[in-house]
């Protein structure tokens, strides 16, 4: 059994077309909200401040741009490692968990993790297990990003009262205690809410507490390579900021939300602020890039059949059907 299921993820590295089909119609629904978001943060900036962010972009140092791609594969790379162990995914699915970290992104949280359901569903032809796993990796990344939030939180503390922060966000962050409920929740019943092996389970953590220590020090390296001037404790009660906004449900573009905030409490013309606005541009444009660039590989090799290590041929950019 377990081999057929191996055998069944390695004859994989797409949805079906009808299914890619749906998926990038509301991607491109979702790019199109992120639009009007972008919009917003032009309205704010004004005219001089709208240049002085694209100035900005066109002056990161060169260190900042390797720096900011890696922080954009940080969820597909670490995914990866997770699914690797759970599922024996194949380096084809790499493009399966970039296509989810893009949905997750411009479309409601977790919309991504649907997607990703319906193509290991496809991949693995068993009913319950990538559910288990996909919903397991999610509740142990869940605990931990709400553990940090609430390091960050207590360490900045002082900063966010001074910035007004709990009053400018305060019936947004009432909902954001919903997770972190459900999170005691899931401490107090955690031998009932898990499925995986406790063996399985530490692995995740290991590995989703890793991705968490990286996307830290990928943040505050990219901010200070391009701020160097700005004290760190700032940064942290930035890191703090965008933590606290990742846990508010159901609301998506996190970034380009954090840099509308940060326009708000610091400014147009802060330095910080046009940083984190223009970091924020750059991260909508690499997910266009991604949206365009597996589409247009997608039409490339539709119509095409392909063969696996067997010399078997696979369906159209479908892989198997269950």
């Amino acid at each position: 059994m377990t081999g057929a299921v191996e055998q069944d993820v390695g004859d994989l590295a797409t949805p079906t077309p009808a299914g890619r089909k749906i998926s990038w119609l509301w991607v491109w629904l979702g790019c199109a909200l992120s639009v009007g978001m972008v919009s917003a943060i032009v309205l704010q900036l004004g005219g001089g401040a709208t240049s002085e962010v694209l100035m900005t972009i066109g002056r990161l140092p060169p260190l900042v741009w390797p720096a900011v791609l890696l922080l954009y594969l940080v969820q597909p790379l670490f995914d990866f490692a997770v699914f690797r162990r759970l599922w024996n995914m194949p380096p084809a699915g790499l493009e399966a968990l970039l296509r989810k970290n893009v949905i997750n992104e411009v479309l409601l949280g977790y919309s991504g993790e649907a997607y990703l359901y319906v193509w290991a569903r496809r991949a693995t032809s068993v009913a319950a297990a990538p559910f288990t796993a996909i919903k397991d990796v999610n509740i142990v990344s869940a605990l931990l990003g709400n553990l940090l939030t609430l390091v960050l939180a207590a360490v900045s503390a002082t900063q966010l009262r001074n910035l007004d922060f709990v009053q400018r966000m305060g019936p947004a962050l009432w909902s954001g205690l919903v997770p972190l409920a459900i999170s005691l929740g899931v401490l107090a019943f955690g031998r009932r809410v898990f499925s995986l092996r406790w063996a399985q389970l530490s692995y995740v953590g290991m590995v989703c507490g890793l991705r968490l220590a990286v996307w830290v020090g990928l943040n505050v390296l990219i901010w200070r390579t391009a701020l160097p001037e700005v004290p760190i404790g700032l940064w942290i009660v930035l890191l703090a900021i965008r933590c606290l906004i990742s846990r508010i449900p159901l609301i998506s573009n996190k970034d380009l939300v954090f840099g509308n905030l940060m326009l708000l409490l610091l400014g147009a013309h802060s330095s910080v602020a046009v940083l984190l606005a223009a970091l924020a541009l750059v991260t909508l444009a690499m997910h266009l890039a991604v949206i365009v660039g597996l589409g247009a590989i997608d039409l490339v090799r539709g119509p095409w059949r392909t063969s696996d290590s067997r010399g078997r041929t696979l369906p159209e950019a479908g892989g198997v059907h269950d």
